[in-house]
């Protein structure tokens, strides 16, 4: 009862008028259900929801009902992209006298199991992961950031250490004429043979994902495959010797510029029906160079996204 006496100043009139394109509440912390292919997993969530205030006169929106509505949504369904339609819809409903635009982000690290490579073990990694949704001028629409670590090998720096190689073997062996395979493989196993190693980089691939918003799930699990399997060297998680070696012959199998694996994960994404649009940043993070190498693509959307990097 009491609270129909409490002052109420944000329902006055505001001091200047005018309109304002986002009004909202950012860095929420709010445990959700997410729908993820056939499985569902619960994540800690950063959110950031806003309407715009398309009413010149009014003093604010009403920021409480944006809250509520998220932490009932959150509560009672898991995420999936009709869920996050509905939130947005509800959103605008809430504030029909003064929003007609609505906008939220859901920003997490998304844990998946992921089995070693040789040895019979497996392990957490983790993927910067935030779906986004927006409802502008009554279009809605729905996209995903993903990131996803892998290894790259430098094929120039691979080629310049097989040519030092090659001439510690010329050194050592190139006056004894013919060589036995034994001797060369016992060679080969010292210290002293391998007289240089490529460089290599931890590197990430980053995407925004618009996605058809028909979707029934967020397909994150199923995109972190296909990016992975199309480069070929994930990192890892647990990791014995056996695992190790296995993942030095990957990524000789994989010698990579930044341009390599753009290449690659553009038509990997291009053959997938459920995105409508794709924005990609690859990044190797050298350990030859004080700076990073990087190759950005879009899919070449007509008024899609702009590959600017």
């Amino acid at each position: 009862m009491r609270e129909s006496h409490l002052p109420d100043v944000a329902s006055r009139d505001g001091e200047h008028s005018g309109t304002l394109d986002w009004v909202g509440m950012g860095d929420i912390r709010q445990p959700i259900e997410l729908r993820d292919g056939e499985d569902e997993h619960r994540v800690e969530a950063r959110v950031q929801l806003y309407v715009d205030l398309a009413n010149a006169e009014a003093k604010g929106i009403h920021m409480s009902r944006l809250y509520l509505i998220l932490d009932e949504h959150a509560a009672t369904r898991p995420l999936t992209p009709a869920g996050l339609k509905l939130l947005l819809k509800s959103m605008l409903v809430s504030h029909r006298d003064l929003s007609g635009h609505a906008f939220i982000e859901f920003a997490f690290d998304y844990f998946l199991r992921r089995r070693s490579l040789v040895s019979d073990n497996s392990g957490w990694n983790s993927y910067p992961v935030a779906i986004r949704g927006s409802s502008v001028n009554g279009e809605v629409s729905i996209e995903m950031d993903l990131g996803v670590w892998y290894s790259s090998t430098c094929p120039a720096s691979a080629a310049l250490a097989r040519q030092l190689i090659q001439e510690q073997f010329e050194r050592d062996f190139g006056e004894n004429g013919p060589v036995g395979a034994a001797d060369v493989k016992a060679w080969l196993g010292t210290e002293e043979a391998i007289a240089g190693t490529p460089h290599g980089q931890r590197s990430i691939a980053r995407a925004r994902l618009r996605l058809d918003d028909t979707l029934p799930t967020f397909p994150i699990t199923a995109l972190v495959s296909d990016v992975e399997d199309a480069l070929s060297t994930p990192v890892q998680t647990a990791v014995k010797r056996e695992d190790e070696q296995e993942f030095a012959r990957l990524n000789a199998a994989n010698l990579m510029f930044c341009e390599d694996a753009g290449r690659r994960l553009k038509s990997v994404l291009d053959g997938n029906p459920s995105l409508l649009d794709f924005h990609v940043r690859v990044e190797h993070h050298e350990s030859l160079h004080a700076h990073d190498a990087v190759s950005v693509f879009a899919k070449g959307v007509l008024g899609g996204y702009s590959p600017i990097p």
